[in-house]
């Protein structure tokens, strides 16, 4: 064997290591860049207001389970801003965009955002009946493309007012808005009808069929003609809820809502469900559906931890007592 033959042989072995080695150094890069877990794009359609408190709690909920947000989930947030026409466009923007999941709410959003979309799973928070409005085949199993958390909002209508009553005893009335051609506002109302005529007051009921409406009646009222603000489940009038307690302090009369966090705002006293407990317990949901899990297979949850918050200061300010029997009852008081 000739010296250039052994040369030729020493330089092929030693390129042979170096690229063996060189290979060899890059699996690790590999395996790590094969390990990083994907980043799934969230699209949320919502009316505003205390609707973000279910965004928060989603947001708590996702962490609780281990994904944090800027690397294993974005957020996309479409507030329509009370305007439900807008939720429709939003859904099918959003599936356009190819994001992973959208996750809706209140009932009038979940309708429009799954009739505007064809693919894209849906994790809703919902206020009534999904079966009934058509949107699942059952709580047991959903059977199409969404699931999720089923929260009491109508069906706490009646028990809602006659805890009004309770707390403001010399009361005469009460005054709500909402939109007649929303099934579930019609339905709510009717029951609110019915205890108001059982106990004795007046039912004053204001049609508005959008933001510009509510916020025109709410400055045609005056100071002391009101007797109190009464909320009939309605997404554009909840998504003015803060616009609501500031109007009824400034013209003082009380408010009883059915979301906690407003309560913390201002208003006299809400009967029902925290929307940021409603969020985190979709958390779930969400993060199931991300995983692979068709939401057909994933049963509906109800969630009925009904509370009662009262603020004793926004009473102080209207010059109500609340009686003591009352004050006993509620889950939370803030003084």
């Amino acid at each position: 064997m000739t010296s250039n033959t052994v040369n030729e042989s020493r330089t092929m072995r030693k390129t042979f290591i170096v690229v063996c080695l060189m290979a060899l150094s890059l699996v690790p890069f590999r395996v790590a860049e094969a390990q990083q877990p994907k980043s799934y794009r969230i699209g949320i359609i919502m009316p505003g207001g205390p609707f973000y408190e279910a965004v928060s709690g989603l947001k708590n909920g996702l962490k609780e389970l281990g994904l944090e947000e800027g690397k294993q989930f974005t957020l996309i947030i479409q507030d329509t801003k009370g305007d439900t026409t807008l939720a429709g466009d939003a859904a099918r923007n959003f599936e356009r965009e190819k994001v992973d999941l959208l996750y809706a709410l209140p009932s009038s959003v979940i309708a429009a955002a799954k009739a505007a979309t064809q693919q894209t799973p849906i994790v809703f928070g919902i206020g009534t009946d999904p079966v009934v409005m058509g949107l699942v085949d059952s709580f047991a199993k959903p059977g199409g493309r969404l699931t999720g958390v089923h929260f009491l909002v109508g069906d706490l209508t009646a028990k809602r007012l006659e805890i009004l009553k309770e707390m403001c005893p010399k009361l005469l009335g009460v005054l709500t808005f909402y939109n007649p051609a929303k099934q579930v506002a019609m339905r709510s109302a009717n029951l609110g009808r019915e205890e108001a005529e059982r106990s004795g007051l007046k039912f004053l009921e204001r049609h508005v069929k959008s933001v510009e409406e509510l916020r025109q009646a709410l400055q045609e009222l005056k100071a002391g003609e009101t007797p109190a603000f009464f909320y009939t489940p309605d997404a554009t009038v909840l998504s003015q809820a803060q616009l609501i307690i500031d109007t009824a302090r400034a013209k003082r009369f009380a408010t009883m809502f059915q979301e906690q966090s407003l309560v913390d705002k201002g208003a006299l006293a809400s009967y029902g469900q925290s929307y940021h407990e409603i969020g985190r317990l979709s958390a779930k949901y969400v993060r199931k559906v991300l995983s692979g899990t068709s939401p057909r297979d994933l049963r509906i949850e109800t969630f009925d931890d009904v509370e009662l918050v009262i603020n004793l200061k926004t009473a102080k300010e209207l010059g109500l007592t609340i009686p003591p029997n009352v004050l006993a009852r509620a889950n939370k008081v803030i003084k």
